[in-house]
């Protein structure tokens, strides 16, 4: 018994002696001097096996070795707290030092608007939907209404993707709209609907200051029964209002669309020039905004629903010429220049 009474005291002084941070002080001092499981406590417990005539004895000595490798530890403590001091000094940092040139980061401004617009349109109970930027020809040109031989296909110049491994025939591409996800959505949550779709996507074209290869899309659908062209409009107007948070002029005008039909151009008075003409507005003093009608029969049908009881209204818009509009940005490449002297502005 004695025996292991010391044996305990050497390894304790031992292991106290390599303590290095106030974790590893932490564990040691569990290890015995835990009620329930530490080694000290163990001795206690051992001294009850001992006769009568010897625990005196052994309990004076328990209470030593406890005292001496309490000692021990607390004289440790004062070694770990006088290098801890140490190391601060050295790292000293003034906290009353003026830090205003380090600026914190903030939400580029593409994602601040489609944030706000998701939460619009949250409000008015739509659903908030995602798809994927590669997509296959068939949701992206076929499933919409446009046939391979369609002449609107011309219109959105496409980047076509090689064939993947385990794609089968089925022709790739970077989608050049979100309104994919119609299709998608329709087929996943059938009728009645209401979601719109924010998200990247792609043309082959020239950049200028109002047109970029990659730009940003929100696509809208709603449908049920007996929708028409005034809750097309209503759910339109609410969005401006919320969105530019002022009254904007607008004009409603036929437009064609594969995946719509009647189809409608919606365009509001160019924020920038005030209407007066300028690069962005191409001169006219409008801004074409969105495309927008009531959703093709065949669409529907594509979406396995039914168009003789169901209706709904289709709309998409480029969120990335409504970053523009509310920042008055003239020039769309800014955005995705990564020039932080421009987006240090927001």
């Amino acid at each position: 018994m004695e025996l292991n009474i010391k044996k305990i005291k050497e390894q304790a002084f031992e292991e106290i002696e390599e303590i290095k941070s106030s974790e590893e002080w932490q564990e040691i001092r569990n290890k015995y001097f835990s009620r329930k499981s530490g080694e000290l406590a163990k001795l206690i417990k051992d001294v009850k096996e001992v006769s009568d005539d010897l625990k005196p004895k052994f309990g004076t000595l328990v209470n030593q070795v406890k005292e001496e490798i309490g000692s021990a530890l607390d004289q440790k403590w004062a070694e770990l707290e006088k290098d801890q001091s140490k190391n601060l000094d050295k790292d000293f940092i003034d906290v009353t030092l003026n830090i205003d040139k380090y600026k914190l980061g903030h939400l580029h401004p593409m994602t601040q608007i489609q944030t706000e617009l998701e939460d619009i349109f949250k409000s008015m109970g739509f659903m908030i939907l995602d798809g994927p930027e590669l997509e296959s020809d068939y949701y992206n040109f076929e499933a919409l209404n446009i046939p391979s031989w369609h002449p609107a296909r011309d219109a959105q110049d496409t980047f076509y993707v090689e064939e993947l491994p385990n794609s089968g025939k089925e022709k790739l591409v970077l989608r050049t709209h979100t309104s994919p996800v119609q299709v998608r959505a329709m087929q996943k949550y059938g009728a009645p609907l209401r979601c719109v779709v924010p998200g990247r996507v792609f043309r082959n074209e020239a950049t200028d200051a109002s047109h970029d290869h990659t730009f940003y899309q929100l696509e809208g659908l709603m449908i049920d029964k007996d929708i028409s062209i005034a809750n097309l409009v209503a759910v339109m107007k609410e969005m401006l209002s919320a969105i530019f948070k002022q009254e904007v002029k607008v004009r409603l005008r036929p437009g064609y669309f594969p995946f719509v039909e009647p189809g409608f151009e919606l365009d509001f008075g160019c924020l920038i020039c005030q209407g007066n003409g300028c690069s962005v507005c191409k001169q006219t003093g409008w801004i074409e905004f969105v495309g927008s009608g009531m959703v093709h029969p065949n669409v529907l049908k594509y979406g396995g629903i039914d168009p003789d009881k169901w209706s709904g209204f289709a709309f998409g818009l480029g969120t990335t010429r409504l970053v523009m509009m509310k920042y008055s940005i003239d020039d769309i490449r800014l955005l995705q220049s990564g020039d932080l002297r421009f987006l240090n502005q927001f």
